[in-house]
């Protein structure tokens, strides 16, 4: 054996004989296996020979990731000796900077691209990049940055205003838009409004549209429920409400698009007031003794009650009617009879005049009228009121009355439109309503006629028989142009042929000389004030 201060010696010469390895690590690379990761942190070096690098590959291997820390034992003489602690640990604080600096730069391109796709307000487009880009750097801020800094917040405020003027411009837009919208819908209902009017005017559509309000009282009488049946019947609307005027009947007109709202109806001002027989006669019996007397009127008449109804309701045009007024005629002849009969054949028996009375009680009540005093009271009536009187002799004929009324008050606008035309005569005739000439000139042949039809005493005929001679009035004219004298133009069209009638039974005439001395002067005349029918 060998004592220890010779081993000292020996290990020292070795030493110094022998140059110890110099292990270069590569850089390690980026795992995501966390066992890895700490097995490059920390790597388990005990010697420095074969076995040592063997058995940490062995150990790196087991862990099951590919990065693996390679050791080199090449050695240079020039190469400056670093001890090996100091050289792993260099490395170590190498790789960790390293991927710091990779990680660091990894987020601020994250960042920034986050930051472009995000970008909608000024403020985030200059808050987020300044933000990375001053912690990033190391130095102060400078006055450039500063400015920089100044102009973004002027901008971002800038911006906010032009934000707030565009949100408000699109506002007032949208208001506008609604605005004019409802004024759209609104002249729109207008208009549908007024042709829903003009339509219910129409003759086959007014009727629906009329009100018929009755009097209770008349329809108990006896021929209230005939009225009844007869307005239903017509099409109309029928109203059971107490009058101002006993026993009438008024009519008032829905609006087309409320049928059933009591507001929107318009009121007619016609009225018709059934008259009972004993009120009537009554009446006209006040008239004819005032009238007889020249004394002042101590009962009402005819006239002068219906003056008070007028005072009373001044906005109605009232009619009256009266029901089996003949009734009254006739009974009153037949006990006149009687009693002419009785008088010759000096029946006077007691049982005979009650019996008589009992038949005719009703009559005796009524003052005596004839029919001559009647209508003497009925023209005074219309004279000074323009009241007319209707005498029906059935309820029958009442309930067909006031149809009759119910439709011509119902017809009444249309016709009163129809008739201001601005004209003194009526258009819608078949005469002067005019030809209709097309494009094809179909139509110019009647004109032509129509034309020749306004002289006086110019029938169908005669106007025909020119007509067939000369089809247009340029033909007329020409063949006035070839005409000599002035003499021969005058009676140019006398001597043509008027046909009347067929077979045997036609007959013939000439047109003569005065109408065709008339549509000479028609044809020629310069003069305005030209009298047609004059002489030469």
């Amino acid at each position: 054996m060998i004592d220890s201060p010779q081993r000292e010696d020996l290990r020292s010469s070795s030493d110094s004989d022998e140059e110890l390895p110099v292990f270069d690590f590569l850089q390690p690379r980026p795992s995501t296996d966390v066992a890895s990761q700490k097995a490059q942190k920390k790597p388990e070096v005990n010697n420095f020979n074969g076995k040592a690098a063997a058995f940490s590959s062995s150990v790196l291997g087991k862990g099951g990731s590919a990065d693996v820390m390679m050791i080199s034992s090449d050695s240079d003489d020039d190469v400056a000796y670093v001890p090996l602690a100091q050289r792993l640990k260099l490395r170590q604080d190498s790789a960790v900077l390293t991927e710091r600096n990779q990680k660091g730069s990894s987020e601020s391109e994250h960042l920034l691209t986050l930051h472009k796709e995000r970008r909608s307000t000024p403020e985030e487009a200059d808050d987020l990049p300044l933000r990375h880009l001053s912690a990033s750097e190391t130095g102060d801020a400078s006055p450039t940055r500063t400015k920089a800094t100044k102009r973004s917040a002027e901008e971002i405020r800038a911006s906010r205003e032009e934000a707030v003027r565009r949100r408000q411009a699109r506002e007032r837009q949208q208001q506008d838009r609604e605005a004019l919208k409802q004024e759209q819908e609104r002249q729109k209902a207008e208009r549908r409004a007024l042709v829903e009017a003009a339509k219910a005017l129409r003759p086959e559509e007014c009727i629906r549209h009329m009100v018929v309000a009755v009097d209770p009282a008349l329809l108990q009488l006896e021929g209230g429920g005939t009225l009844l049946a007869s307005v239903q019947a017509l099409g109309c609307s029928c109203a059971i409400e107490k009058q101002p005027l006993p026993r009438s009947v008024t009519w008032a007109r829905q609006a087309p698009s409320a049928q059933q709202n009591d507001a929107a109806r318009a009121p007619e001002p016609h009225v018709v007031m059934q008259m009972t027989v004993e009120d009537f006669v009554t009446l006209i019996h006040n008239y004819i003794q005032e009238e007889r007397h020249s004394g002042p009127a101590c009962s009402p008449t005819l006239t002068s009650w219906v003056r008070e109804q007028q005072r009373r309701h001044p906005d109605k045009r009232l009619s009256l009617a009266v029901v089996e007024l003949e009734s009254y005629f006739r009974a009153r002849k037949s006990q006149s009879q009687k009693r002419l009969r009785a008088a010759v054949a000096g029946e006077e028996a007691g049982g005979g005049k009650e019996k008589k009375k009992r038949r005719t009680g009703h009559a005796e009540k009524l003052p005596e009228v004839s029919r001559v005093e009647v209508e003497e009271a009925v023209v005074h009536l219309q004279l000074h009121t323009g009241v007319s009187v209707r005498f029906l002799s059935t309820w029958k004929e009442f309930s067909d009355h006031i149809t009759m009324t119910t439709k011509a008050v119902a017809e009444a606008p249309f016709k009163r439109a129809r008739e201001q035309t601005g004209f003194s005569f009526y258009l819608e005739s078949e005469w002067a309503g005019g030809q209709r000439v097309d494009k094809a000139g179909k139509g110019l042949l009647q004109a032509w006629k129509r034309q020749i039809q306004q002289f006086n005493r110019v029938s169908s005929d005669v106007a025909g028989a020119i007509l067939a001679a000369y089809p247009s009035p340029q033909l007329l004219k020409k063949a006035y142009s070839q005409c000599r004298t002035e003499n021969e133009k005058l009676s140019l069209l006398s001597d043509l042929l008027i046909r009347r009638g067929e077979g045997v039974t036609s007959t013939t005439r000439r047109v003569g000389p005065e109408l065709s001395k008339r549509l000479f002067l028609l044809m020629h005349s310069r003069d305005p004030e030209q009298n047609l029918d004059a002489s030469l």
